[in-house]
């Protein structure tokens, strides 16, 4: 959208100095940096046998981190560290999983009988491709000569070209104080309402992330990509350590593993810390780092309508079916579409040369000035999308040219929701 839309953000801050643009230039380089430094080299030939439900368990959760496309061969890679829990060889220990892009790294373990103390590097996609092929029960893991690994399974037996364990970076441990623990569903809920607002231009750094503000007794997320704004707010949390609020920006790809990892937990709370340069959360028996994104974010709470007096309520559903009809024949680059408010109704209409037009009509209570707003219909239904079909959705304008506001109409005091969209001039 250009110059048919407002920015949500201007009236609140300025562009990104070049200064803050420079920092975080190196932000998204995938440079190594203090704490990603080339570990040592393993003291011994990793032998072990772990259970292929467990071991695919754990590759599942990481596998998502592995880099793709990647310049630095090894980051293709999982890195696998066996230890013993006892002295004796065939003791129960443990097998950590460690994968990495360089810009975060997701860490989890699984029990395993290890025979050999001893690391190794193994390449992911082939391993998880592979594991999944694997029938039901026990597989052993060896690490050969030249880092080949064997892996033998029932009457199956692969090597696999793996690299040195030496060449794989170090990742940051989590800290051992200034740790904060986060309700999982308050969390979880979080993520979900504001993850589809956050801007994918990379040139507006401080946009490819939410913002996690934590206070003692409540905690909200905030995301824009310049054009919306998803705002939410919990109250009743118990947040112990902190005083005043803390401001976290939190990348969206890192946002998008935290809603994996909390969807595959049990656990009641999370442990978050963060030091200089990187973000660390602690979901049961796994450990997420994310690189920081610096810079500041715009100051949202300056752009938040407070006199949009004009307000209807219609059911969700009934909204989400009538956008999804009438945007089939929007404008295909804009999408969008007008909503007209006039006594009792609610009319969504579209045109578009190529594919024609269409209207529906909700009735509902509306009793105030008649209304015209135009409005990019997949901006709509990703909040509609967000918030369910079922209940009530209120939407509040002042007048054309000002952002609109909508907000579940659920009666829910602990939980605040709201979703600022700026119209579009059509």
């Amino acid at each position: 959208m250009s110059n048919a839309t407002q920015d949500v953000t201007q009236d609140a801050t300025q562009d990104v100095t070049q200064d803050v643009a420079k920092d975080l230039g190196k932000d998204t380089s995938k440079e190594m940096e203090p704490g990603m430094t080339t570990a040592a080299a393993p003291t011994g030939n990793l032998e072990i046998t772990v259970s292929r439900a467990e071991l695919l368990r754990e590759l599942t959760a990481a596998q998502s981190v592995v880099e793709r496309k990647t310049t630095i061969p090894i980051l293709s890679n999982f890195l696998f560290e066996a230890s013993a829990a006892g002295t004796e060889a065939g003791d129960t220990g443990r097998l950590t999983i460690t994968a990495t892009d360089l810009d975060q790294s997701l860490r989890t373990s699984c029990a395993a009988k290890v025979k050999k103390p001893g690391a190794c590097t193994i390449p992911a996609r082939k391993l998880y491709d592979y594991i999944k092929l694997l029938p039901e029960g026990d597989i052993s893991i060896k690490l050969m000569d030249n880092h080949w690994v064997q892996i033998r399974a029932g009457r199956s037996n692969t090597k696999m070209v793996g690299m040195a364990r030496a060449n794989f970076p170090q990742v940051p441990e989590f800290p051992a104080s200034g740790s904060y623990k986060i309700a999982v569903p308050s969390l979880k809920n979080m993520v979900s309402k504001t993850i589809f607002a956050i801007s994918n231009e990379e040139s507006r750094y401080t946009l490819n992330g939410a913002l996690l503000v934590l206070k003692a007794e409540s905690m909200a997320m905030v995301a824009t990509d310049g054009h919306r704004l998803a705002h939410i707010e919990k109250t009743g949390e118990t947040l112990d350590g902190i005083s005043g609020e803390k401001k976290t920006l939190i990348p969206r790809k890192a946002l998008s593993e935290i809603a994996s990892l909390l969807s595959a937990t049990d656990a009641e709370t999370l442990d978050f810390a963060d030091d200089d340069q990187t973000l660390f959360f602690r979901i049961g028996g796994r450990v997420l780092t994310s690189r920081k994104l610096t810079g500041q974010f715009p100051n949202y709470e300056a752009v938040l309508p407070r006199d949009n007096n004009k307000f209807v309520i219609v059911r969700s559903e009934d909204l989400m079916q009538a956008i999804q009809r009438v945007a089939q024949f929007a404008d295909e680059r804009s999408g969008a579409i007008k909503i007209r408010l006039e006594q009792n109704e609610l009319k969504l209409s579209s045109s578009s040369t190529d594919a024609g037009e269409s209207e529906d009509t909700i009735e509902t209570p509306y009793n105030y000035d008649p209304l015209v707003v135009g409005f990019n219909s997949q901006y709509l239904i990703d909040f509609l999308k967000a918030i369910g079909t079922q209940g009530e959705v209120r939407l509040e304008f002042k007048d054309a040219q000002s952002a609109g506001q909508m907000r579940p109409e659920d009666g829910n005091e602990d939980v605040k929701y709201r979703y600022i969209l700026m119209p579009m001039r059509i």
